[in-house]
């Protein structure tokens, strides 16, 4: 079953949690570094709808 893509809102929530276990050390040394890649992904993935959607805004001042 494939999962669906996450919203901006869910990705930054995401991103907000894992930050806020980094700073309060609620994370151990195991899981540290997945739990960093996976930041990285949401992170990527905030970038790519936020670009998405400024292009869709410059199309929409173009077309009017």
């Amino acid at each position: 079953m494939p999962t669906k893509e996450l919203t901006y809102k869910e990705a930054i929530a995401e991103v907000e949690k894992i930050l806020e276990q980094l700073e309060s050390g609620a994370l151990d040394v195991d899981c540290m570094s997945s739990t960093v890649k996976r930041a990285a992904d949401l992170l990527q993935l905030c970038r790519k709808k936020l670009h998405a959607t400024e292009e869709e805004v410059k199309k929409l001042k173009i077309e009017n």
